[in-house]
């Protein structure tokens, strides 16, 4: 298939892992992700990327350099600009928080699955050694 066609709340929903790339293109990539009760993402930048997130289920807690903070439930959007540094935190206790994100550019290698969060920042490290 040339781009992406599917029931992308379906499949967000249904998705407990950490991260998984559904599709990559050359301009954009989606992914969905799973962040367990009081897990977060972690601080991190992405320079040359911005990112669009959709929550299809729980409650997140967006934080914007370090000081700037939100809250985004299910139905919400967030875009995260280029530069800006963010983390996404479940603020639930007992809900996984779902979500799917747009990378514009695509910032992860095509068809990545990270089913943990330990999993994804192994990846990480080996990436930038």
């Amino acid at each position: 298939m040339a781009g992406y066609v599917g029931p992308i709340e379906k499949r967000t929903l249904g998705n407990d892992y950490f991260r998984q790339v559904l599709f990559t293109g050359r301009y954009a990539q989606l992914v969905v992700m799973c962040l367990q009760p009081g897990e977060e993402i972690g601080n991190e930048v992405h320079s040359n990327v911005d990112q669009f997130f959709r929550i299809e289920q729980g409650e997140a807690i967006f934080v914007f350099n370090q000081k700037e903070r939100h809250s985004a439930k299910n139905g919400d959007a967030v875009i995260v600009p280029a530069g800006t540094h963010h983390n996404v935190i479940n603020s639930s206790s007992k809900t996984k928080l779902k979500l799917y994100t747009i990378y514009s550019p695509p910032n992860h290698p095509d068809k990545t699955v990270h089913k943990t969060k330990a999993e994804a920042e192994k990846a990480e490290a080996e990436k930038h050694h």
